[in-house]
């Protein structure tokens, strides 16, 4: 059941997701997804989030959440290995069924995403990325420009690339601060079946590649 509270829950989360950005055995990035698939990527986000009832399975949840859309270097085994996030519409549809079961929790009332909304983010047509790094001063990451490579073909981020967020203290060895930030890619520019590198530029000149095979994300 959605009651009027939780309508404006949905557009606030809708209007973000817009203004960003299987269950087969052979995973790739989903470009069409269909209304069926749509639910069944909700529910594939909203039992586990049903079953967590501490902060700590909570947080694994989450954790695990982004393992089947991150691309680079795990951060639980190298904290400040270069890695990104993809915002994939799966990714998006089970955050959203996560949500519907942390809402439902504490209204103690079903709480389901309206089908208008639902249709937003299957006809959303880019796909946001969420590059996370580290370097040796605070503004290391301002002004980085990424573009995707894919064979000889060059993409480039949609203007303008998301400004980075200033660089927070890096506990342990290595890099003093780590930073991130975002980029959108248009859906129909790359291939969502293809290995694929990550080409980030920073302005020292360093160049930093993020390898990942689209044919093994969700």
């Amino acid at each position: 059941m959605i009651v009027g509270a939780g309508n404006g829950i949905w557009r606030r989360a809708v209007l973000m997701v817009v203004l960003t950005a299987t269950y087969d055995t052979v995973w790739a990035i989903d470009v069409k997804i269909s209304m069926e698939d749509a639910q069944k990527a909700l529910e594939a986000g909203r039992a586990p989030m049903e079953k967590a009832n501490t902060p700590d399975e909570v947080k694994k949840v989450l954790q695990q959440a982004s393992l089947g859309t991150r691309v680079g270097a795990d951060p639980e085994k190298d904290a400040c290995g270069a890695s990104a996030v993809l915002r994939t519409k799966r990714y998006r549809l089970e955050a959203f069924g996560r949500q519907e079961a942390s809402e439902s929790k504490k209204r103690k009332s079903d709480i389901r995403m309206p089908d208008e909304f639902i249709k937003k983010v299957v006809d959303m047509p880019n796909m946001e990325v969420e590059v996370q790094l580290c370097g040796d001063d605070e503004y290391f990451a301002e002004d980085a420009s990424i573009e995707l490579q894919q064979g000889s073909k060059r993409i480039k981020a949609i203007p303008p690339v998301g400004k980075a967020e200033r660089g927070r203290k890096n506990e342990g060895t290595g890099p003093a601060y780590r930073s991130r930030f975002t980029a959108l890619f248009a859906y129909e520019s790359f291939d969502p079946n293809a290995a694929s590198v990550f080409v980030i530029n920073l302005q020292d000149g360093k160049e930093i590649r993020i390898n990942a095979d689209f044919s093994k994300v969700k």
